[in-house]
């Protein structure tokens, strides 16, 4: 794995603490991310892509179209078609045409599928737990809440300004 580089060594005193904030926000979240990937490409050999994608249709048994996935995982299109003929051709999901529509088809988990998630699933909630784990109870609470706050706040203002 290669040096990761702070994204909040940047920061200065002058800064604004907003800044200071989205800073440090933006290295735990990359941190998390990071560690992740590592032990799913590790454990599971799978990419985070990968795993979001099924964990998109284990949310959605009845299966999600395309555009539907693509519009969920914030990725286009041809990102979604090559990661779902990957997950085809390993068993892990299937393609179902949807009746009343010629072109159109939902993306399923399979049962081989299903077992894979949930087994990475499991693994990706022990290592979260353990990521955070130098944290309290209380304090994990606190965070939560001030990020909830926080989260209402930005999507306030961000909501505004489109």
């Amino acid at each position: 794995m290669h040096a990761f580089i702070d994204p909040e060594s940047r920061v200065r005193d002058a800064h604004h603490d907003a800044l200071r904030l989205w800073l440090r926000l933006f290295t735990c979240s990359t941190l998390v991310e990071r560690a992740i990937r590592v032990r799913l490409r590790r454990e599971f050999n799978t990419t985070l892509p990968r795993f979001d994608l099924l964990a998109q249709l284990e949310r959605s048994p009845e299966g999600l179209k395309m555009g539907e996935l693509s519009k969920r995982l914030m990725v286009t299109g041809g990102n979604i078609t090559g990661l779902t003929d990957q997950l085809v051709r390993e068993g892990l999901v299937r393609r179902q045409p949807i009746s009343g529509d010629r072109r159109a088809f939902a993306v399923q988990l399979t049962r081989k599928g299903k077992h894979a998630f949930d087994a990475m699933a499991s693994a990706h909630e022990q290592w979260v737990i353990r990521l955070l784990a130098g944290l309290s109870v209380a304090e994990r609470r606190s965070l939560y809440a001030l990020l909830g706050r926080a989260k209402a706040a930005v999507r306030s203002v961000a909501e505004n300004t489109t």
